[in-house]
């Protein structure tokens, strides 16, 4: 058994909210927390995303896609993992949907409509990459990504502490673009 700790201090900055507090995870909030690690520490969520690299609307994909992930989460763990705690203590449910109001819908809301009508503009001779790249706001949504993976690495941060299990994003280098 891995030996995680019994109290998590919680300071999470989701720009439109700050949750700040503890949170004792049960057995069932450890292993909900680390299957949504793993899909965090997995995706562009957290690993940066050079200029050179990738297509945006593969990356707001990936961020869209935890939402299903995330309710595939809470359901198959169940009201277990949202139990009102003692003295005002958080529990994973909360924190996994605060994750994604606060942390990642702001980001989608704004960007997939924009992203989606500059996709519609693509003449057929032009590659996915190359037109993205001609989009005005590729770096202003490149930046946006890259604020969001702060938040989003702390919350992961956050997840690997509850598990017990050390922090796996020390593998990726550091953004370099």
């Amino acid at each position: 058994m891995v030996r995680a700790p019994k109290s998590i201090d919680v300071k999470l900055n989701l720009r439109v909210v700050e949750i700040s507090g503890t949170w004792e995870p049960n057995d069932a909030e450890r292993r909900a927390a680390w299957e949504l690690y793993v899909e965090l520490v997995t995706r562009v969520s957290v690993v940066p995303l050079r200029a050179d690299e990738g297509l945006l609307r593969e990356a707001l994909s990936s961020l869209y896609s935890l939402f299903t992930t995330t309710r595939e989460i809470l359901r198959q763990y169940g009201p277990e993992v949202a139990e009102p705690k003692k003295n005002g203590q958080y529990n994973f449910g909360y924190l996994a949907v605060a994750m994604l109001n606060y942390g990642i819908r702001p980001l989608l809301a704004r960007w997939h409509p924009a992203l989606e009508d500059w996709e519609s503009r693509r003449p057929a001779d032009r590659s996915r990459r190359d037109h993205e790249h001609a989009w005005d706001h590729a770096a202003d949504l490149r930046i946006a990504l890259r604020d969001t993976r702060t938040t989003l690495t702390a919350y992961a941060d956050l997840l690997a502490h509850a598990c017990g299990v050390p922090n796996l994003l020390e593998a990726v280098p550091a953004d370099t673009a």
